[in-house]
């Protein structure tokens, strides 16, 4: 039960995550968290950084579908500029807008990873779907309410992990 919260992989963010490597893994779409993942909580719109980082995706043929809890005008601000997809209130870790993600893209999950930076939603929700996990470092040291309380659960269990040798970072 517990190995639902351990992500397949750990980065420190999404700029370490490339077309080449996806590829090498059979992986043809990304589903990402939105907020702390991407960009801060707080930032309305995406760094020039990150748009090139979604442009190298495109690039590639990798699909992109952003996947978040918030509301509709925080994720559709942040997604139409950039033409990418998106679903909100989404319900992580439900599994069902993972599903509708893929099904959207036109992929099968072995061919997407999912992309997030709590271990209780993104990585536990991508986890039960089947996918491949990719944990990022949270963007900003900085979360809302609910957040902080999940942030408090993460860090023992990566403890745990960490102290079992399940995993060789930082927590």
């Amino acid at each position: 039960m517990l190995n639902l919260f351990l992500p397949t992989e750990h980065v420190k963010n999404v700029f370490e995550i490339t077309p080449e490597q996806l590829k090498k893994k059979g992986i043809k779409g990304i589903i990402t968290d939105l907020d702390n993942t991407l960009v801060e909580w707080d930032r309305p719109q995406a760094t020039p950084k990150l748009i090139e980082w979604f442009d190298e995706m495109r690039k590639n043929d990798i699909l992109v579908t952003i996947v978040s809890n918030n509301n509709e005008q925080r994720v559709k601000s942040f997604s139409d500029p950039l033409g990418i997809p998106f679903i909100f209130q989404a319900r992580k870790p439900m599994t069902r807008a993972f599903r509708k993600a893929v099904e959207r893209m036109g992929l099968k999950r072995e061919e997407t990873v999912v992309i997030g930076d709590q271990l209780l939603t993104d990585v536990f929700g991508g986890n039960r779907g089947g996918f491949h996990t990719i944990l990022v470092v949270p963007v900003a040291s900085t979360d809302g309410f609910f957040t902080r309380f999940n942030r408090k659960i993460e860090r023992r269990i990566l403890n745990f992990f960490r102290k079992k040798g399940m995993i060789d970072w930082e927590v």
